[in-house]
């Protein structure tokens, strides 16, 4: 049995505006041949499908992009496909992101009669001046708005916040925090704004345009955070995820715990057993290419690679040492015939447990809190 779970990705690249802190596959388009579309995605759900036939499917996530400007019935005709090469879980998740802006109660409504289970909105703050620095096309009362949509319709909710802004004090943070914790369904993510290469906010940042809170300040948030959701009934369980006991989000631990997953549409992803080997698999990011493709060769992957063992060995430490659960020790060796004993630095495991950065006790390596603030630097540690 192949450890971690099974899910399928599909990418919809498609925004209303790009935003300048993002650096996704995501495009602007004014008009969009919507049959075309659903006739390629189908496609290429096809292609990996019949690959990976009678596999059980835990997971289906909607990401983007925008999903919530993809068709209804797009969804729809995809999701109906998904019985034609797998078998479909009972408790599958069934996830679509989307953006207060594209909020609809009609929409919603749609989305759910496709098969829709659980949403994800992008609201990233709840300051109006926030989102205006963020490049956003919403304002704080139509993301309150959205939220309310969202929790009316779907049985599972979950929103965004980024946090550690630009002149953003400890007070501000706190008072968002507890607004958003009192709205709150199961599930909550809330990153740090981090300054990613070939974005707007790269060069802004890089020529003192603005400046991020100290490095103090920003952990002293982070702590402050694991504080206030642990107590609200909220843990974290990633790095950035917090959510109620038996609610975190199934497809993301599906990458974190290095299980596999189909990836479809422009730039997907995907990591997939086949013949007993982990193969790696990227679509073709560019969406007029990745249409071209599609309907030339019904489909448009253009990298596809055997994952070595030392490499997957190196990815699940990584992924697995940001959920606070860490990394179980029968579930590596399980993945990658390697005793996650061998797999680590045993000389700096054992001087980061003596500092009180991880724990470790032959059975589960996992971050402590203290760990989790300087996590880069604790897992280039462990793999040196």
């Amino acid at each position: 049995m192949i450890q971690g779970g099974f899910g399928l990705y599909v990418h919809w690249p498609f925004c209303l505006s790009k935003c300048p802190y993002c650096d996704f596959n995501s495009h602007v388009a004014d008009e969009l041949d919507q049959a075309r579309w659903r006739r390629n995605l189908l496609a290429e759900l096809d292609h990996y499908g019949s690959k990976t036939k009678g596999r059980m499917l835990d997971s289906v996530f909607f990401g983007g992009g925008t999903p919530s400007l993809m068709p209804p019935g797009t969804v729809a005709a995809l999701l109906n496909a998904l019985g034609d090469y797998w078998q479909v879980s009972d408790a599958v998740e069934i996830t679509l992101e989307a953006n207060p802006t594209s909020v609809e109660a009609q929409k919603f409504a749609d989305f759910r009669a496709a098969g829709v289970n659980r949403v994800s909105v992008g609201v990233q703050s709840l300051s109006d001046d926030a989102l205006r620095f963020l490049g956003r096309g919403h304002s704080a009362r139509e993301a309150r708005q959205a939220i309310s949509v969202a929790e009316k319709s779907f049985d599972r909710f979950s929103f965004d916040l980024i946090y550690a802004l630009p002149e953003q004090s400890m007070g501000d943070w706190v008072g968002q925090l507890d607004d958003a914790l009192a709205m709150a369904g199961d599930h909550l993510s809330l990153y740090q704004l981090t300054i990613e290469k070939g974005t707007p906010f790269y060069s802004e940042h890089r020529d003192g345009r603005f400046a991020l809170p100290r490095d103090d300040v920003a952990a002293d948030m982070y702590e402050k955070t694991a504080e206030m959701t642990s107590k609200s009934g909220l843990p974290a369980y990633e790095v950035s995820n917090h959510a109620q006991k038996g609610s975190e989000c199934r497809h993301n631990l599906i990458y974190w715990q290095g299980g596999d997953y189909v990836g479809i549409g422009p730039g997907a992803h995907g990591r997939l057993t086949l013949d007993g080997e982990t193969v790696r698999t990227e679509q073709i990011p560019g969406p007029a290419n990745w249409l071209s493709a599609v309907s030339k060769n019904g489909h448009a992957t253009r990298f596809s690679a055997v994952v070595l063992k030392p490499e997957q060995c190196e990815e699940l430490i990584m992924t697995g040492l940001r959920l606070t659960g860490g990394i179980e020790a029968a579930r590596f060796e399980a993945q990658t015939g390697v005793p996650l004993a061998d797999g680590v630095n045993r000389n700096q495991v054992t001087a980061l447990q003596q500092a009180n950065l991880i724990t470790w006790d032959e059975t589960r390596l996992a971050a402590t809190p203290a760990g989790i603030l300087r996590l880069n630097a604790l897992i280039s540690a462990i793999l040196s």
